[in-house]
């Protein structure tokens, strides 16, 4: 099984066994999967089973049901937004694209019912110098990450406090992309597999006339104190008030279901000029 219950796995083999059981309409013979992925010709239903149980054991998205192999279903578009849990998260790194760049601060606080009730925050060392640049922005120096853990030391507990939940993030590209990134390196062929949601992308459809959808503005927007800019738990905790709001008012608009809030924030609603 994956090392972590949130975690799915981008082996090559896994990958063309996904896709192969997506053209199959989600369900193929054990034999058919072997022989057409693995490039094993086997004759014998249990033997094929038994092969197959490698790809199974490595991605919760595999199944062995009798003598077929099948890809679980993903409903979590039908997550009830209302009933559903969250993780905020915002992280502070090296620069700007990962690889090369490291995380060097993970601020992340857990939503449900609309409220925060758990927070997470650790100083991370990069294993690799901080550039002045994001010294002077961030305020995060050589000295102040020499003695904390690094990624490796803390991503158990970080996975655990994710859990299942919902990921957010303002630009959630950019963070979740540097998370994978250093879980890939913990983990090998690993990465997160939680539902995800954008509070950039939500505010551009549920607030297009404000001035512009950075942080600073959308939190003055809603009279969210924003202290320490750019330190990741000060920006974590703001991006959760923030998503809070939103929550409230995708309800409003009669959005309470993951796939339509996805649907919502993939889109920018278009505005005639006079």
């Amino acid at each position: 099984m994956p090392p972590y219950p949130n975690l799915i796995c981008d082996a090559l083999l896994i990958s063309e066994t996904i896709e192969f059981l997506k053209h199959r309409g989600g369900r193929a013979s054990a034999i058919s999967v072997v022989g057409s992925v693995m490039k094993i010709d086997v004759r014998e239903p249990a033997l094929a089973c038994t092969l197959a149980e490698g790809l199974a054991d490595k991605d919760a998205r595999i199944r062995i049901v009798g003598h077929d192999v099948v890809l679980a279903a993903n409903d979590d578009g039908c997550l009830d937004l209302r009933n559903s849990e969250f993780v905020v998260i915002d992280l502070e790194t090296t620069g700007a694209k990962a690889p090369p760049c490291k995380v060097t601060e993970i601020g992340a606080y857990r939503v449900s019912n609309g409220e925060i009730n758990a927070e997470y925050h650790t100083l991370i060392n990069p294993e690799t110098e901080i550039p002045p640049f994001i010294t002077s922005l961030t305020g995060i120096n050589n000295e102040m990450v020499a003695d904390a853990p690094t990624f490796r030391e803390v991503s158990g507990e970080l996975l655990e406090f994710i859990g299942g939940a919902v990921l957010v993030a303002h630009n959630a590209h950019f963070d979740v992309s540097f998370l994978n990134s250093e879980i890939g390196q913990v983990y090998l062929d690993y990465r997160l597999g939680n539902p995800q949601l954008c509070t950039v992308q939500l505010s551009r459809h549920i607030l297009p006339h404000i001035e512009n959808h950075k942080l600073q503005t959308v939190a003055r927007h809603y009279d969210i104190k924003l202290e320490n800019h750019h330190r990741a738990a000060d920006d974590a905790r703001a991006t959760a008030q923030i998503f809070i709001n939103l929550l409230g008012e995708l309800n409003e608009m009669g959005i309470n279901d993951l796939a339509s809030a996805r649907k919502l924030g993939g889109r920018r609603r278009k505005w005639k000029t006079a």
